[in-house]
């Protein structure tokens, strides 16, 4: 299975552009699952050769191999031409395990109705379903355009969004606790900004009639389970208002440099080139948050 899988029901905003590897080998983008579907014929699909038997696809992908390292012993460093040899390995590997990781309706009736009926429990299940077969990273979105986009009605909204997905990460803590998996797996919930305190008035034009909540990015919260970090507790605050972090405000980079802290790397010795100069990914400011490690 591939490291990377990102269970979406339909491609969200930009596509799979939201999965690409960036300045990592091409091996590490993620494979994008269609969670809409129910068979996994369809979520992953052209993934099986029907007119073609697994000997006879052994075969032919040893071929390509043998041709692919012919033509990248021409081309050294080029590692786009790297991650498409592997991306046929992993396609023919998927054909066998893919179906059995996917497959949800092989959990016993309990385990499904724990985690509830909805899509997105399905994708959570999936997901603690990968983790046992050696998948590192599952990103699951909670549906594909922007659903908590609230700018209108925003009650209404955010109160069936929640309930589509609260039982299904009740489900998914106490599922990986039971199996041992919880102080290996680091759980986060959250997306890229919140809401304004203040309400958006309708705008004209915009088919909006319910009064909602623009973005802020000064103020808001996610939450983090399992992987080294506390639990039961909760990290700084907002202000009066809550608009703006006042106590103890965590910047991205300092999320992502303490991910990586749990992880087991130090975020200040990961750097990449480019146009000539190196780059730290949690740039020159970035620290670990350590009032929430365990």
């Amino acid at each position: 299975l591939p490291g990377f899988v990102a269970l979406c029901p339909g491609l969200p905003v930009s596509d799979v552009s939201n999965w690409r590897s960036a300045f990592l080998p091409g091996i590490c983008q993620g494979t994008y699952v269609d969670t809409r579907k129910k068979k996994v014929s369809e979520m992953l699909p052209n993934l099986r050769n029907e007119l073609v038997s697994g000997e006879a696809q052994a075969k032919q992908l040893e071929l390509f191999r043998k041709l692919n390292e012919r033509h990248l012993a021409e081309r050294q460093g080029d590692p786009d031409l790297e991650a498409r040899i592997k991306s046929f390995e992993l396609a023919f590997r998927m054909q066998t395990s893919a179906t059995d990781a996917f497959d949800v309706e092989q959990e016993p009736l309990h385990v499904r109705e724990r985690y509830g009926k909805t899509p997105q429990a399905r994708q959570l299940l999936m997901a603690r379903r990968l983790l046992e077969r050696g998948v590192r990273y599952v990103q699951c979105y909670h549906g594909h355009v922007q659903p908590w986009d609230s700018h209108s009605n925003i009650h209404l909204e955010h109160r069936q969004l929640g309930h589509e997905c609260d039982q299904g990460i009740a489900a998914l803590l106490t599922d990986l606790k039971e199996r041992g998996l919880f102080e290996d797996t680091l759980v986060l919930c959250g997306g890229e900004f919140g809401r304004t305190p203040a309400v958006e008035l309708p705008q004209p034009g915009t088919g909006n009639v319910e009064l909602g909540r623009d973005h802020n990015h000064y103020g808001f919260s996610l939450w983090l389970a399992g992987g080294g970090v506390k639990g039961g507790m909760t990290y700084g605050a907002t202000d009066d208002f809550g608009y703006r972090a006042i106590d103890k405000p965590v910047h991205v980079h300092d999320l992502h440099a303490t991910i990586l802290h749990l992880m087991g790397f130090d975020h200040e010795k990961l750097t990449y080139r480019f146009s000539g100069r190196d780059f730290r990914l949690t740039d020159v400011y970035g620290k670990v948050v350590r009032g929430i490690l365990a």
